[in-house]
């Protein structure tokens, strides 16, 4: 049985994508280990070599997590999967309230924002941003909270027994959060199967000279390496430079290491975060 940390409680869309990940390899016994902060799930992971961490790293509405892509790099721990999730969120709250009986909505600030539509049909009804759209669902069904509601995951408003009054309230369809699966290096061996790697992500500071990073990405074209994400992070006491974190898919593994050996002298601190099969 594989033990996965996940930022929030059970029912978090974390733990949504950690089962759905697995149950897709054959494997449906998942235990959650919750934790509040993702610098809990990287500590979680580093703390026992068995253990799997999850974390969310892109939406398609909110965008990138940039906090996230820094605490993987400096985490040493592995990238060894991913994940895309469609996101629909449910207003849920407890049985026998309707709509007109409620007065506050809680959740997570992103999933606020991404029913903004929603919200703003309902103006009576307080907005209460919350750590979690799970725990949010979680306190009201413990704390019986009358005229509260969570805007959750129809599986987080199941698992704490509250009622969904309406399916599918996200402004945006399209919406969709990526995750990426983290391990132990040694784990991640394991869990890598070889043969399927045709994706990766790279982490990497550039001169600040003119065209440097025209000219990384003129190579990886050359060797036919595909460019899929691209996020700059400014480098914390050191002026206009930038961490480049580069997403790339492959169909030729030779290919893509010699690109690799081919930018490693055009940038700094080249780093492999993980090479895994894409989802």
């Amino acid at each position: 049985m594989k033990t996965v940390a996940i930022q929030g409680v059970q029912g978090a869309y974390h733990e949504l994508a950690a089962r759905l990940f697995f149950a897709d390899r054959g494997e449906t016994e998942v235990e959650i280990l919750p934790c509040i902060r993702f610098v809990e799930v990287i500590e979680a992971v580093k703390n026992d070599p068995a253990r799997i961490g999850i974390m969310a790293i892109e939406n398609t509405i909110a965008g990138s997590l940039l906090q996230n892509h820094e605490l993987i790099r400096r985490s040493d721990l592995v990238v060894f999967g991913e994940q895309k999730l469609r996101i629909t969120h449910s207003f849920a709250a407890l049985h026998g309230q309707r709509l007109e009986d409620l007065t506050e909505v809680n959740s997570h600030p992103i999933a606020l924002m991404q029913c903004g539509d929603y919200l703003n049909a309902h103006p009576w009804i307080k907005v209460v941003e919350s750590e979690d759209t799970a725990l949010s669902a979680q306190e009201i069904a413990e704390k019986k909270l009358m005229g509260h509601a969570a805007i959750c995951s129809r599986y987080a408003a199941e698992l704490y027994g509250l009622n969904v009054l309406e399916e599918g309230i996200e402004t945006n369809k399209h919406n969709f959060t990526r995750f990426l699966l983290l391990a132990n290096r040694a784990q991640a061996e394991q869990l890598v199967n070889a043969e399927k790697i045709n994706k990766s992500s790279l982490v990497f500071t550039l001169p600040h000279t003119e065209g440097s990073l025209s000219k990384v990405l003129a190579i990886l074209s050359f060797y036919d390496v595909n460019l899929t994400k691209i996020q700059s992070f400014p480098v914390i006491g050191r002026e206009w430079e930038y961490l480049f974190y580069v997403d790339v898919i492959f169909a030729a593994t030779l290919k893509y290491q010699q690109s690799l050996e081919a930018i490693r002298p055009l940038t700094n601190d080249l780093q492999i975060l993980g090479e895994y099969e894409a989802n």
